[in-house]
């Protein structure tokens, strides 16, 4: 799935970049003697924006803090494969492995970024990320291209191929004699949806989104984006506290707490709870359940394994 211009990481770099002058600010308060640098950084530490120093380490672990140095700022000199994961995420601890090794078997080629979404959710919400696992190739500070879900050794390494096949002569390590890669025409729909996107219209944003899908029925990134966004404010407009306070037979309720474990990329949770109230409805109110269910699976890939298992327990809940 190609990323170019869909996703903005400025905020993550504004956010790290406000917390080191927070600290340079404290650190001046306790020892005035120590701020008289002129770019105002710590003695011994670089300048903001400056490149990492290189580690040699082939795998790292990134923080909102680091984002900017370990991912933005060194994908300017080599390719960083970001790995969005969780401790509860069974599918992660299967993918991780298969791509650690082949980081480190790149001998510097490229260098694996490993964020945890719990800990980091600035970083997952500026990736949009819906599932994870999820990967996604930077360069030049912006994602490329990504993927969701499990896969294979030769998979993720045609992957990478493809991608240095693409960047040509973006990065230093890129192939010798690669073509440069073709620029790609945005649309101005899109951008200036994106625009007000960042800038906290969500409804200008929704409503724009909306309109190039309804102009154009075969835009599969606007409508994409539509859903996502119309989920996203529907979620955050709900009482966290539903989860637990939902009844079992409340059909609003029980969405809501769908809704809710959702947006906390609990989606095995989410679908669990909307199954289990077509289980105990029936006539309108386990239509609208159904519909629901049906309208969350098209936030994901199809292939992914808990849509996949969520679809059988639906039938079987059914039938």
């Amino acid at each position: 799935m190609a990323m170019t211009g869909a996703v903005d990481l400025g905020g993550i770099k504004d956010r790290a970049e406000a917390q080191r002058a927070q600290a340079q600010r404290a650190q001046a308060q306790r020892d005035p003697a120590q701020s008289d640098r002129s770019d105002g950084a710590q003695p011994g530490t670089p300048p903001p924006g400056a490149p990492p120093v290189a580690s040699g380490a082939s795998v790292i672990d990134v923080t909102e803090e680091t984002f900017e140095a370990e991912v933005l700022n060194r994908s300017m000199q080599q390719l960083v494969v970001v790995d969005l994961w969780a401790e509860w995420c069974g599918p992660c601890k299967q993918l991780s492995p298969v791509l650690e090794r082949l980081a480190a078997q790149s001998g510097g080629r490229w260098v694996l970024a490993k964020v945890d979404v719990d800990a980091n959710p600035r970083i997952a919400q500026a990736f949009r990320v819906q599932s994870i696992p999820m990967v996604v190739a930077i360069v030049q500070g912006q994602p490329v291209t990504a993927f969701n879900g499990v896969r294979s050794e030769a998979e993720i390494t045609s992957w990478i191929d493809e991608i240095f096949a693409q960047v040509g002569n973006a990065l230093p390590d890129a192939p010798a004699g690669a073509a440069a890669p073709e620029p790609e025409q945005s649309d101005p729909r899109m951008i200036a949806a994106e625009e007000k996107l960042n800038d906290g219209d969500f409804d200008g944003a929704l409503a724009a989104y909306r309109a190039v899908a309804e102009a154009e029925p075969e835009n599969v990134e606007a409508a994409s984006a539509a859903r996502n966004l119309e989920f996203i404010l529907r979620a955050q407009a709900h009482d966290p506290n539903i989860v637990e306070t939902a009844s079992p037979r409340d059909v609003d309720a029980q969405l809501a707490a769908a809704d809710v474990l959702l947006l906390s990329q609990q989606p095995e949770a989410a679908f669990d709870r909307i199954i289990d109230v077509v289980r105990v409805t029936n006539g309108e109110e386990r239509t609208r359940a159904r519909i629901r269910l049906l309208e969350l699976f098209e936030l994901f890939d199809p292939a992914e394994p808990f849509v996949v298992t969520a679809r059988r327990k639906l039938a079987s809940a059914l039938y």
